[in-house]
């Protein structure tokens, strides 16, 4: 294809976009306004049609520019793109027990400190790995875990932290990071709800030893199905890159050869001498890579992440001026030094409301107003759990309250002020006739 042929395919997929594109009125009670979505524009359509045309199938040039651009958005030195914010959790724990880490790795039995009240692909990989999940409880207002309660957890086997900032709302990390260096564990922030909140004037995921990032359609930005595993620390980086790509001990990139000027020089294992390093395989390893198609979107999505996080505070901000007073809620409120980059609006039915969750929802459902619960409230009451081995931390009374009681609705940028302003109406009049 010559590049004439290709600007003008482009020209006309912006042209495709543009008549496509047409705004469609919001109706109150008729227009359905979601939880979550994704807000894609013609630069988005363009370079996945461009990488489409390029026939960039797997993971390439794009992959690299892409992980390289969100590594620096972070200020962080590696970030390696993988197929979901799921397998970037998986990579991350797994990460923990290789055995370049020594007498650091983790081994089944030890203990990784998490949140019940979360959701489950932040536990998951503890319990994949063999590893002990140790649930700790979290406050009703900023709906995290806090010190304390880590603190108090730890026990002889504890070695890792492992906890997801909530809706965009940051967990006290910095202290806990203390926390973890005093006591010599690893942590792990799931960043996936909250790329572009800060503490502290510090971008979350950045206090870690490793960050994870979902790039699904419900978060800051997306490649369609997607994720990324972040680190400062280059061993660490080196251990996932190998665990992401087959468990190999080569870092050439796909069709690239002899990057190290060594490769039939290598003696590892019991391997014959000069054994092909681009088959050697340093780690028992999965094929979690994504691909150049995801990275397009990614990379022109990134460029609108300060956007997208100014509409999400400013949406969140609006929704609460909105319902300050409202009787028989509970509303959040932002961890103290933080900056949150919101995932959504969480309210919870207070103990003493003349209704509950089912009604408000149902309600909410009826106008077209999306509305999710906190994942999977506690973990520890779903069949999943019933059989693994895990230890609770104290009482787990608040997790157990969002379980019965706290759902969330959508503060998403292709939200608008009018959608927030009915939502709260929404609210505001079901509350009043509830009394």
């Amino acid at each position: 294809m010559t590049s004439d042929t290709k600007t003008l395919i482009l020209e006309q997929v912006r042209k495709y976009h543009q008549g496509s594109g047409s705004a469609v009125s919001f109706v109150p009670g008729q227009t359905p306004i979601t939880p979550s979505g994704a807000d894609l524009d013609e630069d988005d359509r363009v370079a996945l049609v461009e990488a489409a045309l390029d026939m960039a199938i797997a993971a390439g040039a794009r992959t690299r520019r892409f992980e390289t651009a969100l590594a620096r958005a972070l200020g962080l030195r590696k970030a390696h793109f993988t197929n979901s914010g799921s397998s970037a959790n998986l990579l991350a724990i797994t990460a923990l027990t290789s055995h370049m880490l020594g007498k650091r790795k983790l081994v089944p039995g030890d203990e990784v400190i998490t949140v019940a009240a979360g959701f489950p692909t932040t536990v998951n990989p503890i319990v994949q790995n063999r590893l002990v999940p140790v649930f700790v409880d979290i406050d009703l207002t900023t709906y995290n875990t806090t010190v304390d309660r880590v603190a108090a957890a730890i026990g002889p086997r504890t070695k890792a932290i492992m906890i997801a900032h909530a809706l965009g709302n940051p967990f006290p990390a910095a202290e806990i990071a203390e926390l973890a260096k005093e006591r010599g564990l690893w942590l792990i922030e799931d960043n996936c709800d909250a790329l572009g909140s800060t503490y502290g004037g510090k971008p979350t995921g950045t206090f870690g030893h490793l960050a994870t990032q979902s790039f699904y359609p419900a978060h800051h930005i997306t490649t369609g199905e997607g994720g990324s595993v972040l680190t400062a620390d280059l061993q660490l980086a080196r251990i996932v890159e190998s665990i992401r790509d087959w468990g190999r001990d080569c870092w050439c990139e796909p069709g690239e050869d002899d990057k190290c000027a060594r490769r039939f020089k290598w003696t590892l294992g019991t391997l014959p001498p000069g054994y092909d390093h681009k088959y050697i395989f340093s780690h028992i390893g999965y094929n979690l890579k994504s691909t150049d198609l995801q990275a397009a979107l990614g990379e022109t999505q990134l460029r609108r992440l300060p956007e997208f996080g100014e509409a999400r505070r400013r949406n969140w901000n609006r929704m609460r001026e909105g319902l300050l007073g409202v009787e028989g809620l509970l509303l959040p409120e932002a961890t103290p030094g933080s900056d949150p980059s919101w995932f959504g609006f969480v309210l919870t039915v207070a103990e003493d409301a003349p209704f509950e969750r089912r009604d408000i929802v149902a309600e909410l459902e009826r106008k077209k107003i999306g509305t999710r619960q906190l994942f999977a409230g506690n973990l520890t009451r779903h069949p999943a759990y019933h059989n693994e081995n895990y230890r609770v931390s104290g009482e787990l009374t608040n997790s157990d309250i969002v379980t019965e009681r706290t759902f969330w609705i959508g503060v998403h940028p292709s939200i608008t002020t009018e959608m927030i302003d009915y939502m709260v109406t929404a609210i505001r009049e079901f509350a009043h006739g509830s009394r």
